[in-house]
């Protein structure tokens, strides 16, 4: 039990600071990005409403985080309500850290034409993070195309998103998996 006490006191102490620090903006190099607005909603039992999605930006907001994942907009109708609501209902420095979420090209398609990347453009985020498989089996066996096929889909899908102004960042699913099974990939 003391063991548990002082390495919570140790951890506090380490992390107040911090804390106060993000809240006051003075945390330079530290950017917090929060996915509970998505992936949060993911939890069994757990559904946010737009208002729900709304307030929990706002909050975020207050508090200093950089980045608010705000979800899927490509995918989701309450999503793209979500996005198009913030843009209007939010302050500005809400508006601003609000990142939409989505996937790269689809196989076969320029990226232009790719309604879900259209979807990321029209949410009205600053900046978009796309996941990408980086495992050759998930490549192969999940998109069903080869790894250059892959490679120019991430690259086709940041230069699209790219010249839309966005800022972009990519989540690469199954990186360990797909460096431990093919290091080369």
């Amino acid at each position: 039990a003391m063991a548990r006490f002082l390495a919570a006191a140790l951890l506090a102490a380490a992390v107040m600071p911090l804390v106060h620090a993000l809240k006051l903006g003075r945390a330079p190099g530290i950017h917090i990005y929060d996915t509970t607005l998505r992936d949060g909603s993911q939890a069994q039992g757990v559904s946010f409403t737009v208002d729900d999605k709304l307030r929990i930006a706002r909050r975020l907001a207050d508090f200093g985080v950089a980045y608010i994942e705000g979800g899927f907009p490509g995918g989701l109708e309450k999503d793209k309500e979500f996005f198009s609501r913030a843009c209007a209902e939010l302050p500005q420095h809400a508006v601003d850290r609000l990142v939409a979420f989505g996937m790269t090209r689809r196989a076969g398609i320029a990226a232009e034409e790719d309604a879900q990347l259209r979807a990321l453009v029209e949410s009205g985020a600053k900046c978009v993070t796309l996941v990408a498989k980086s495992s050759a089996f998930h490549v192969r066996e999940f998109l069903r195309v080869d790894e250059t096929e892959n490679v120019n889909m991430i690259k086709d899908s940041l230069r699209f998103l790219k010249e839309h102004g966005l800022e972009v960042m990519v989540d690469l699913e199954h990186f360990f998996d797909g460096l431990r099974d093919d290091p080369a990939f």
